[in-house]
C-alpha cells in the first residue's frame, strides 16, 4: 500500500505541481505568470505575448512545414536549426558546390539565395473561440453530425473575425474538442538563406550523437524574410525589401548557468498527455517496434549507397535524415516510457480517477471500460496501417505512380495527354533527388518484412501472389520490376508521359502495385479504422472533461498541436542511468575528444578551419566565464517535435540558445513528462556567434544584432 500511495502522489502531482511541465498557449500566461516569476522570468505575460504592443511573440515564427525561428534583428534575419533549412542548403548544392559540406555565408543581400516553396507565419493573435464553436451543439448528436456543425460553424467564424486581406485564421481544438482558439496569422514566402555552417559543425555528430547527449553541434542556419515595399507579405521579387522586425531578441553574452531560468517559446507539433493506458500500450508495444523495424531497414541501405557515392550522398541527405530521426526517436521513447513505468502510472491514475467518479455517484468510469473494449479490436487494424504506411512510404516512386494512375480515368484523348504531360516537371524534382539502385534494394527489404510479419488474410492478394510466384525472393521480383516500370527512369517516363498509352501505363507493374496496396487499404483497413477513431476521439473528450472535473490537483495544459506554445524550466543535468551524471553544458574541447575517441566514425570528422582556431585558442569576446567555448546545453523545457529551432531565452527575454533536440531517454515526454529524465537540448548562443564571426567569417551579420554583455 505504502508503494501504492507513494506512486500515487508521483502520478498525480499532489504535493507539487513542477514548474517545468506543460506548453502553455501564451494567451494564457496570466494564470501562471506568478509561478514563472517565482521561478526566475523578470518579465510579465503581456511582454511575452501582447496584442496591444510588440512583443516577443512577434519575433516567433513557423518556419517552413514544422520548425520554430526567430528574429534577431530589425531587418528580417531569422534562426532556426540546421536541420529545419537543410532541405533549403540541399537544394542549393551539386557536387561541385556543396554547400552541405563547405557551408555558406551571403557576403551581401545579393548573395542571400531565394527558396522556393519555404515561407514564415507569424501569429498576430489569438482568441477563444469555444462558445461560438460549439454553438448548437447539442447532446443528442451523432459524432459524424457534431463534426459537420463545428466545420459549418468554424467556416462562419472564420470570415467573422476581423483582419487584414493577407491575413488568415486558423482555428484549431483543444483538451480532446472540448475548447476552440483562433489564430490569426500572416504568412511570408520570400525567405532566403543567408548562411549555415559546414556538415561537421552544423550537425557534429550526425547519426551518432541524434537524440542524445552530450552534444557539440552549432546546429543553426540563417535566414532573411523580405517583404513588398510597403512591408507586406509577397513572392520573391528582386525589389523586395527586408522584413521590418516588430519585435527581434536581444542576444545575451553572458550565457547560461546551471540552475538558470529557461524559457522555450515556438510550436511544439504533437503531444498525447491525457491518453488511456490503451494507448500508451498500443504505442510501446506495437507501433513503435514496427515503424523501428521497417526503418531500420531502409536505413542501412540507403547509408550503404550513401557512403560509396558522392551523388547519393548529397541526394539522400535531407531524406535520411528525415527516416532516421523518427527511427532512434522511437527507440527512445520505448526506453523511457518503460524506465518510468509509464503504462503503470497511467493504470493508478485511471484507478483513482474511477474511484473518484463512483464516489460522486457519476458513472464517467465506464469511459475507460468502453476505451479498451474498442481498443481490442483497434488495435491490430491500426498495427496493419502503420506497417502499411512505412512500407508504401518507404518505395519512393510508388508517390509519382499513384499521381499518374490518377489520370487512366480520364476518358478524353486530348485531356488525358495534356494531364500526362503535367506531371512532366514535378517528375523532374523527384528524380533529381532519386537513384534507382537505392530504391530498389529497400523496396525488396520493406516488402519482405511486410509479408512476412503480417497474417496472408491481412495483405494485398496481390503481394501474396507474387510472394508465391517468386517464392518469396523479393529481389527477383524487384529486378524485373525496376526493368519494366517507367516510374524508376527519368528518360523512360518522360517518353511514357509525352506519349502516353492508357493500356500500357495501367499495366505498369508500378501503377498495379500502388493500386493493389491502396485498393487493399482504403478498402479493408482505412473504414474501420476510421470508424473506430472516430469513437476513440469521442470517448477521450469525455475523459478530458472528466478528468479535469475530478483530477482537480493536476494543473492541465492544452496538448501540442502545432499552435504557438511558451514552456519554461532551468538548466540541470540529469541521471539517466545508476552511475551516470551528466551536467548542463559541454564543451568545444567535447568534440576534439569525440574525435580521438572514434577516429574512423564519419560523424565525428573535426573542421579544419575550427581545429586551428581551437589549437590557438582563439576565441575573443564568445567565451564563457571558464575561458572555454560552450557548445550546447540542457534544460527541463517541456518540448516536442516543432520545436526544433525555437529561441531559449532567459529571464529577462534574451536569447541564450536555439532548441533542437531532446535527450534519448526523454523523448516518451509527448506520452509521459518526467522532469527526472526529460531534457531539452540547445545550442549555446555564444557558440553561434563565435561560428559565424570566425568560421563564416561574417561577422558584419552580428553589426545587426542587439548583443547584451
Amino acid at each position: 500500500m505504502k508503494k501504492v500511495f507513494c506512486l500515487l502522489i508521483l502520478v498525480l502531482g499532489i504535493s507539487n505541481v513542477k514548474a517545468d511541465e506543460g506548453m502553455w498557449l501564451p494567451i494564457l500566461l496570466k494564470s501562471i505568470e506568478g509561478d514563472m516569476q517565482k521561478n526566475g522570468l523578470k518579465l510579465t505575460a503581456e511582454d511575452i505575448y501582447s496584442v496591444n504592443k510588440s512583443s516577443m511573440k512577434d519575433a516567433v515564427v513557423l518556419f517552413g512545414g514544422g520548425c520554430t525561428g526567430e528574429l534577431i534583428s530589425a531587418e528580417g534575419l531569422l534562426l532556426t536549426n540546421h536541420h529545419c533549412g537543410f532541405g533549403q542548403i540541399q537544394s542549393h548544392s551539386t557536387v561541385e558546390k556543396d554547400l552541405i559540406t563547405e557551408g555558406y555565408w551571403a557576403k551581401d543581400r545579393k548573395g542571400e539565395l531565394q527558396n522556393q516553396g519555404l515561407s514564415v507565419t507569424f501569429i498576430v493573435r489569438m482568441e477563444d473561440v469555444t462558445q461560438k464553436v460549439l454553438s448548437g451543439i447539442k447532446d443528442k448528436l451523432s459524432e459524424t453530425e457534431r463534426a459537420e456543425k463545428i466545420k459549418t460553424n468554424i467556416f462562419r467564424i472564420s470570415g467573422e473575425l476581423t483582419k487584414e486581406s493577407y491575413q488568415k485564421v486558423v482555428i484549431r481544438p483543444f483538451y480532446n474538442g472540448n475548447e476552440f482558439y483562433a489564430f490569426v496569422t500572416e504568412t511570408y514566402n520570400d525567405v532566403r538563406l543567408v548562411g549555415a555552417p559546414p556538415q561537421n559543425i552544423g550537425n557534429f555528430g550526425g547519426d551518432t550523437d541524434n537524440w542524445v547527449w552530450p552534444r557539440h553541434n552549432a546546429d543553426f542556419c540563417m535566414f532573411r524574410i523580405y517583404t513588398d515595399a510597403e512591408g507586406k507579405p509577397a513572392e520573391y521579387s528582386e525589389n523586395n525589401i527586408p522584413y521590418k522586425s516588430k519585435y527581434f531578441f536581444p542576444i545575451s553574452m553572458k550565457g547560461v548557468d546551471e540552475d538558470d531560468f529557461t524559457m522555450v517559446y515556438g510550436f511544439p507539433g504533437r503531444t498525447q498527455e491525457y491518453i488511456s493506458s490503451h494507448a500508451v500500450d498500443f504505442t510501446m508495444n506495437y507501433e513503435d517496434p514496427a515503424r523501428i523495424k521497417i526503418r531500420e531497414a531502409r536505413l542501412g541501405l540507403m547509408l550503404e549507397d550513401m557512403r560509396k557515392n558522392d551523388t547519393v550522398r548529397i541526394q539522400y541527405a535531407s531524406k535520411y535524415a528525415g527516416v532516421a530521426n523518427g527511427w532512434k526517436k522511437w527507440k527512445g521513447e520505448i526506453k523511457g516510457l518503460k524506465k518510468t513505468g509509464a503504462l503503470e502510472k497511467k493504470q493508478i491514475y485511471e484507478s483513482e480517477f474511477k474511484k473518484r467518479a463512483a464516489l460522486k455517484g457519476k458513472n464517467e468510469g465506464e469511459v475507460l471500460i468502453k476505451l479498451g473494449e474498442i481498443y481490442q479490436k483497434y488495435i491490430p487494424l491500426k498495427n496493419e496501417e502503420v506497417y502499411f504506411t512505412e512500407v508504401y512510404n518507404g518505395i519512393e516512386h510508388l508517390g509519382l505512380a499513384n499521381k499518374a494512375a490518377q489520370i487512366l480515368d480520364i476518358k478524353d484523348l486530348t485531356s488525358f495527354k495534356l494531364e500526362a504531360a503535367r506531371l512532366i516537371p514535378g517528375a523532374e524534382g523527384f528524380f533529381k533527388n532519386y537513384t534507382a539502385s537505392v530504391d530498389k534494394k529497400v523496396m525488396a527489404a520493406v516488402l519482405s518484412i511486410y509479408t512476412e510479419d503480417l497474417k496472408p488474410s491481412r495483405l494485398p492478394k496481390y503481394l501474396t501472389d507474387i510472394k508465391k510466384q517468386y517464392n518469396g525472393n523479393w529481389a527477383v521480383y524487384v529486378d524485373a520490376y525496376f526493368t519494366h516500370s517507367v516510374f524508376t527512369d527519368m528518360a523512360r517516363f518522360r517518353e511514357a508521359m509525352q506519349n502516353p498509352d492508357a493500356t500500357a501505363l495501367a499495366n505498369d507493374p508500378a501503377i498495379l502495385l500502388a493500386q493493389a496496396m491502396s485498393d487493399w487499404y482504403n478498402i479493408e483497413v482505412l473504414p474501420p479504422v476510421t470508424k473506430m477513431v472516430t469513437s476513440i476521439d469521442s470517448l477521450n473528450r469525455l475523459y478530458m472533461t472528466a478528468q479535469r472535473t475530478y483530477m482537480t490537483e493536476k494543473k492541465f495544459y492544452p496538448d501540442a498541436n502545432s499552435t504557438l506554445r511558451v514552456t519554461y524550466g532551468r538548466a540541470e543535468g540529469f541521471s539517466p542511468d545508476d552511475g551516470v551524471e551528466y551536467r548542463a553544458f559541454t564543451t568545444l574541447e567535447g568534440m576534439f575528444e569525440k574525435n580521438m575517441a572514434q577516429p574512423e566514425n564519419p560523424d565525428y570528422v573535426l573542421n579544419k578551419r575550427l581545429s586551428q582556431i581551437h589549437l590557438k585558442k582563439d576565441y575573443g569576446k564568445y567565451a564563457a566565464k571558464d575561458g572555454k567555448i560552450h557548445t550546447c546545453f540542457i534544460a527541463s523545457n517541456h518540448t516536442s517535435g516543432g520545436n526544433s529551432g525555437s529561441p531559449v531565452i532567459n529571464g529577462k527575454g534574451e536569447l541564450i540558445g536555439i532548441n533542437f533536440d531532446r535527450c534519448w531517454e526523454g523523448t516518451m515526454s509527448d506520452i509521459n513528462y518526467d522532469v527526472s529524465l526529460c531534457r531539452n537540448i540547445s545550442t549555446d548562443i555564444r557558440f553561434v556567434l563565435f561560428v559565424v564571426d570566425k568560421i563564416g567569417e561574417a561577422g558584419y551579420l552580428l553589426e545587426e544584432m542587439k548583443l547584451v554583455k
